[in-house]
């Protein structure tokens, strides 16, 4: 009722000189730095994972096609494969999110970030208070907004 009622009621704006604007200009950068940081943190991990499977691979094909035989690996293919459908799914399970590339990105992109923003001693109630002050129509406001029926559509 507040949000919708703070739609209809024009509230009087921050100016430009207010002290509050240079705080969340300030957490503002602190947060960019620590997005950039878990971004590559993450990304670094993506790589690892990668460079993972293209020496799991390489070994899987040095033994299928000279050391054993397709006999001897299929079964061990067949149960690391098993292995990854469930950890994908365990990650379902666990993050309510589609086990993808993107999926596991924003997942392992917010750990990253929330223990960046504890060990730094990011104040991240005073950066939304803030936003929330400076920037009322975005994220919340946007989402009541956006669900309402606009019969012009």
């Amino acid at each position: 009722v507040a949000k919708a009622l703070r739609g209809l009621i024009p509230l009087p704006e921050p100016g430009l000189n207010d002290p509050r604007r240079k705080e969340l200009i300030e957490l503002e950068q602190q947060k960019a730095a620590i997005d950039t940081k878990a971004d590559s943190l993450v990304r670094r991990e993506l790589w690892l994972g990668l460079a993972y499977l293209v020496v799991q691979t390489a070994g899987f094909m040095r033994l299928t096609f000279w050391e054993l035989s397709w006999d001897v690996m299929e079964p061990i293919c067949f149960y690391v494969t098993s292995m990854y459908f469930m950890a994908g799914y365990a990650f379902f399970l666990r993050t309510s999110k589609e086990p993808s590339f993107e999926g596991f990105y924003q997942s392992r992109f917010n750990a990253k970030q929330k223990k960046l923003i504890e060990s730094q001693g990011f104040d991240i109630r005073r950066y939304n208070e803030l936003k929330e002050i400076f920037y009322p129509d975005s994220s919340s406001q946007q989402a009541f907004t956006t669900a309402s029926f606009d019969p012009s559509e």
